[in-house]
């Protein structure tokens, strides 16, 4: 049964986050490009295509707060009956190489991570090149903490967030038993005071550069 032809499945017990036929109806409406499109960027996306010779349009698309302004592509098909969708995100290294002061492309352990953490890997998120691959759909996407209902309990959620966290750290063997040793010496307060220091510095940081 086709998500798009039926939105009202959760009356089957299916609850999706997104409405489906809202969802493809938004990306659909993005403008198709037409020229422009990086020659690694179409051959990562059709990698990603359950047939690379199969038809399907490519749209520019813009989202997330950290990421922004990164380039995404994504390929909209439909694959026997149904939407399917492909985003090409442009990676780029790390904040800490920019702190250190190193210019030019560096090594992304991104994929290295996410293989070797400790979680439930997704089949349709990979590395192709330059490319972060990923599976765009309705009932694929991050959760708004604006969507979460009124009656929410915050500190389920973020330890859900911290969890998930762990996970991916504890796929580096070697530092675990350092973590684990310093982790037994902090206090249990310790990361809502850190998260609350580094709000403060950034709201700092922030007033100062409108100053500027």
């Amino acid at each position: 049964m086709l998500a798009e032809d039926e939105p009202c499945l959760e009356k089957l017990g299916i609850q999706a986050i997104k409405q489906p036929g809202e969802f493809w109806e938004k990306l659909n409406q993005l403008p198709v490009i037409r020229h422009g499109l990086p020659k690694d960027a179409k051959r990562a996306l059709e990698k990603a295509l359950p047939d690379p010779k199969m038809e399907y349009s490519v749209v520019r698309r813009e989202a997330g707060l950290g990421s922004l302004g990164q380039q995404r592509f994504v390929a909209i098909a439909n694959w026997e009956g149904g939407f399917l969708a492909r985003e090409a995100k442009a990676m780029v290294p790390s904040a800490c190489l920019w702190l250190e002061g190193h210019t030019g492309h560096h090594r992304s352990y991104y994929e290295e991570a996410i293989r070797s953490a400790v979680r439930s890997h997704d089949p349709y998120q990979f590395i192709v090149g330059r490319w972060l691959i990923r599976r765009l759909s309705p009932d694929s996407n991050p959760i708004e903490i604006m969507a979460v209902p009124k009656k929410k309990d915050e500190e389920t959620f973020l330890r859900v967030m911290g969890a998930e966290a762990a996970n991916v750290h504890l796929g580096s063997k070697r530092p675990i038993k350092r973590i684990l040793q310093d982790m037994d010496g902090r206090k249990s307060n310790w990361l809502r005071d850190a998260a609350k220091l580094m709000a403060r510095m950034v709201e700092r940081d922030w007033k100062e550069y409108r100053k500027r």
